[in-house]
């Protein structure tokens, strides 16, 4: 299978699609307002009517109520809620639009949180809501909404509970590796393909996302010529 891509932060019309062109799975919207990349309800709004039915659109959010998600999922047209902060289970599910499904970022400080994270978002029996769908992986800092660094990748279980979008410091340079040894299911990236002449948090660089995009089907390909040779050997 192959490995989806997430761009997260985007703010610009120009970006997203370019997103689009790429072939990138999903779209990630902030709606964390301490967060440089934050938007406002119309500009997610029309960001959204850009992207086509095939591209997933995704809102970071940080705490909040459940009328303040619900509405913001039905302006901006989400389809999957990204829990950021430090929201337990229940708070996911409580506050979850209905019809929707969520993934729950996890800031990982040691294994043993890690571990502890699947073991309470799997998706099991418990509550009207079978589990988060999928964890996000990021570092461990102390602000929420990306922290833009990475953390050992040996601690994720090599049979996880959850599919895993892979998060954290990724950049064009370093997410080849990280596909071939974590294999998730999605990679996710925002600060790794910010434009750098000049700096600016609310814009991508075109070049870095094309480079990202192309690093991961590159590594994508590896793994598919290293599981035909095992087969034939």
């Amino acid at each position: 299978m192959r490995t989806r891509i997430k761009f997260c932060g985007l703010v610009r019309p120009d970006d997203v699609r370019t997103a689009v062109a790429l072939g990138v799975d999903a779209i990630g919207f902030v709606f964390y307002p301490k967060s440089p990349r934050f938007l406002e309800l119309a500009e997610a709004a029309a960001l959204r009517r850009l992207l086509p039915s095939y591209v997933t659109a995704v809102g970071l959010f940080v705490g909040g109520s459940g009328e303040t998600i619900a509405r913001t999922a039905q302006a901006a047209g989400l389809d999957v809620i990204q829990f950021h902060g430090d929201e337990p289970r229940e708070q996911c599910e409580r506050d979850l639009p209905p019809g929707l499904a969520y993934w729950r970022a996890v800031r990982v400080r040691n294994q043993a949180d890690l571990l502890e994270s699947f073991a309470c978002f799997g998706r099991g029996s418990q509550g009207a809501v079978p589990g988060a769908e999928a964890l996000l992986l990021d570092s461990f800092s102390a602000g929420y909404g990306g922290s833009g660094a990475s953390f050992d990748w040996n601690w994720i279980p090599a049979q996880p509970a959850l599919p895993i979008v892979l998060s954290g410091g990724l950049t064009p340079e370093s997410v080849g590796a990280a596909v071939r040894c974590v294999r998730p299911m999605m990679v996710d990236v925002s600060s790794g393909i910010q434009a750098a002449e000049p700096p600016d948090p609310r814009a991508k660089s075109r070049q870095r996302m094309e480079r990202f995009v192309a690093e991961v089907l590159r590594a994508d390909a590896l793994i598919q010529d290293e599981n035909e040779a095992v087969r034939s050997s």
